[in-house]
């Protein structure tokens, strides 16, 4: 296990670059299992949940090429279909939740797929279902095996069909679309989740022969196609990484520019940042964050509390809620934030209650913060990070604290965020990695 010992109080000055997407970078590597043909990916993140994805790729057969530190080449032309129903796979599966999206390309490509409860954040329920019913749909068969807790999911052909899904999941509408790409007929999905991500996955399979319009819409649809063709795809930048470095900025920095964050991808990010109080500037394709003296939450028109909630894109997206309620404990006024889609992602706030942040956690699902207005610092402690979004939040917090703080299990920051000590020491931070 190794830990981060941060001293906090310096202020952080200089330029950044954020990473490729973690989220878009699980979809479009699992979307090179629908070809046999060679698929180039740029910008891929060196983190530890796509890592040990590429690693479980090459352990069912794919050919992967590191073509620099950030690129590589896939050819999933010979698989291993056997390794793929064995226990050894499955328990590997168990243990990276993005491992959930390589099954409607297995299914598309070769009918038949197994799954068992994969792994990931432990920030409440994340459920199967919306994946389960759109494979359903499409006219696959599902099976229970008791013995082995997985399920064999096959299917002889998928055929298209219409469906409304039971909630805009990303990951379910990510795996649907990949299965319904081989599905014969048209496919229209309804309540399709839309963020970016989702797109780029779309505009992939579209290059690689693919047939899919409504393209940033919650309606899409897709005509089955015989077979698809190698491609070559860039990832975009991660908007959470973006979001993480402006509560950075906010919080510790004195002047910082992040660069090269495709603005346009953002959606309201920014402005949830803005609802803070928090300057952001913009000069082409990068924001600058200057150094923050003072920021004070906006009120609702009416003069009723501000209240920062998460929903599907263009919706606020819940992996920042985090990295806000940090930076709000040193605004002027008070924010209530409402963690809508996870039961379990506010527990962290208590780690801050221990650092002297002023936090009313009503239920699980909502928290109260009362701004310091920068008069009163954050003290240093001892904590752990329980997912990669609180880890973060964590570690800004700990930067902007009074004195030294350890954050243990930061192999849970490992898994979202590249090399993050050496960046943020290039900016001044006095961060340490120790084992």
């Amino acid at each position: 296990m190794a830990a981060f010992i941060i001293e906090g109080g310096n202020r952080l000055k200089g330029t950044i670059t954020p990473q490729g997407a973690k989220n878009e970078a699980l979809e479009v590597i699992c979307a090179t299992l629908l070809t046999p043909e060679e698929v180039v990916i740029r910008n891929i993140p060196d983190i530890l949940d796509v890592n040990n994805l590429i690693l479980l790729l090459q352990d069912i057969g794919v050919k992967v090429r590191r073509l620099s530190t950030n690129d590589y080449s896939f050819k999933a032309d010979e698989l291993n279909l056997e390794y793929m129903e064995s226990d050894e796979f499955v328990k590997k599966c168990a243990a990276l939740r993005g491992s959930v999206l390589m099954i409607g390309p297995l299914l598309a490509r070769f009918g038949k797929a197994v799954i068992t409860k994969p792994g990931g954040d432990k920030i409440g329920r994340r459920r199967l279902d919306t994946h389960f019913l759109g494979f359903k749909y499409l006219g696959a068969e599902f099976h229970h095996v008791p013995n082995r807790n997985v399920y064999e999911i096959s299917a002889s052909a998928l055929n298209g069909c219409y469906m409304l899904l039971d909630e805009a999941s990303v990951t379910g509408t990510a795996n649907i679309v990949m299965a319904a790409v081989f599905a014969k007929g048209t496919t229209t999905i309804y309540n399709a989740a839309c963020e970016p991500y989702l797109q780029q996955l779309c505009h992939m399979l579209n290059a690689m022969g693919a047939k899919i319009s409504g393209i940033a819409s919650n309606l899409l649809t897709i005509e089955g196609v015989e077979s698809l063709h190698g491609t070559e795809h860039r990832l975009l930048p991660d908007m959470i990484e973006v979001g993480s470095f402006i509560g950075l900025a906010a919080m510790v920095g004195d002047g910082i520019r992040i660069k090269d964050v495709s603005l346009g991808n953002l959606g309201i990010i920014p402005d949830a940042f803005r609802r803070l109080g928090i300057t952001i500037e913009e000069d082409g394709d990068d924001l600058v964050i200057p150094r923050q003296e003072h920021y004070e939450i906006e009120s609702f028109i009416d003069g009723t509390i501000m209240t920062l909630a998460d929903a599907p894109w263009p919706g606020l997206t819940p992996d920042l809620l985090s990295v806000l309620i940090v930076v709000a404990t040193q605004a002027q006024g008070s924010v209530l934030f409402h963690q809508k889609m996870f039961e379990s992602r506010l527990f962290f706030v208590d780690k801050l209650i221990d650092m002297g942040a002023q936090i009313i956690l009503c239920d699980p699902h909502r928290a109260v913060v009362v701004g310091h207005d920068q008069r009163k610092r954050l003290r240093a402690g001892r904590m752990a990070s329980p997912d990669i979004r609180a880890g973060i939040a964590l570690l800004i917090a700990a930067l902007g604290a009074q004195g030294t703080s350890r954050i243990d299990n930061i192999e849970q920051i490992d898994r979202g965020y590249e090399n993050i000590e050496e960046r943020l020491r290039a900016l001044g931070a006095n961060i340490e990695r120790i084992n």
